[in-house]
């Protein structure tokens, strides 16, 4: 095969607010790889086939991160791709590997942190990135070790409608709580209720304080937002509530409030929890792989997908995934195989 062009979207400048496709990241077709000749030194080509759109992305682009993406090179996200050549013995041509994806068509890899997928189910690859992938471990994991939750209990989630407020949604109902969610918009509250949420709102119009006064009060809170909403729940929450704090995406762009009502958790008694899904991978990880990719097979669970096609969107695609234009999980799929 001769050289090819090996596209990628790369960070140009560390954003003020939210990025700005062709300011903040721009598109490149300048460099280009030869697939049969590159040399591997021990490690695998790898052909990238999808990768996740996720606020991890975006977090990962503030200059005070110690992780964040550096200026001029690509962009990171977690992915999947295809081997096609390969001088490891762990991995043979055909395998497919999920791990963290430079916004790039091929790559060369050498760390050992890139493990194979197992699709038993012949499910689309796009679902390892969602409902079977980091967003599903993420709901999965922090939803059995911190909601304790009880049969007749109360449960609220915000951002319902992604990818990981949507499995939370299915997981709390399963445990027979009555679930109250949020969303942005019209559709996606059509979409909550199609989960199974007893209470769906759109939160732009319609008063949070007064649903949640009138439905709660709340025992588990899974916070994806922070904020105005989690202050709203700090009044209505009942005595010995658990808060599960997943994100703050409201922080993200720079112009997060500070909490008024935090001294509630002391007379209630409120268990707040943050989590990372790896240090709790060794004690779900097992069982979640055995329930949920078979769940999606035999369509238990209900998840949606928004596929973008091409490397040279992704840019544009991770705007409108920022703005919440998006229902349940946003990919990029840059080849079918």
């Amino acid at each position: 095969m001769a050289p090819v062009i090996n596209n990628r979207i790369l960070l140009k400048e560390f954003p003020t607010g939210l990025p700005v496709p062709g300011q903040t990241t721009v598109f490149d077709s300048s460099q280009t790889i030869d697939p049969d000749n590159v040399p591997l030194n021990g490690g695998v080509l790898l052909k990238t086939l999808v990768l996740s759109l996720e606020p991890y992305v975006f977090a990962r682009m503030k200059p005070f991160m110690p992780n964040r993406h550096r200026i001029g090179e690509p962009l990171e996200a977690y992915g999947i791709g295809v081997v096609l050549r390969s001088e490891n013995s762990a991995f043979q041509v055909g395998d497919h590997l999920h791990g963290l994806y430079p916004f790039r068509e091929y790559l060369v890899q050498h760390e050992p942190s890139f493990t194979k997928v197992h699709n038993e189910y012949n499910l689309p690859w796009t679902v390892f990135l969602g409902v079977a992938g980091l967003p599903g471990k993420t709901a999965y994991f922090g939803w059995k070790e911190y909601s304790r939750a009880k049969k007749g209990e109360v449960a609220f989630v915000t951002s319902g409608a992604g990818a990981v407020g949507s499995f939370v949604i299915q997981l709390a109902k399963q445990d027979g709580m009555k679930v109250i969610a949020s969303a942005g918009s019209d559709d996606k509250v059509q979409f909550l209720r199609e989960l199974g949420a007893d209470v769906a709102f759109n939160y732009k119009t319609t008063k949070m304080s007064e649903i949640l006064q009138k439905e709660g009060p709340i025992d588990v809170y899974w916070d994806n937002v922070g904020g105005e909403s989690l202050e709203a729940v700090l009044d209505v929450a009942a005595t010995h509530a658990r808060i599960i704090v997943c994100g703050m995406i409201s922080a993200y762009g720079g112009s997060a409030k500070p909490i008024s009502n935090l001294v509630n958790v002391i007379p209630k008694q409120i268990s707040i929890n943050g989590f990372v899904v790896d240090f709790l991978s060794a004690k779900y990880l097992e069982t979640f792989q055995q329930e949920v990719p078979a769940q999606v097979a035999s369509k238990q669970l209900i998840h949606r997908e928004v596929i973008t096609r091409g490397l040279e969107n992704a840019d544009v695609a991770f705007d409108d995934f920022l703005k919440g234009l998006f229902i349940g999980k946003s990919v990029v799929v840059l080849a079918d195989e």
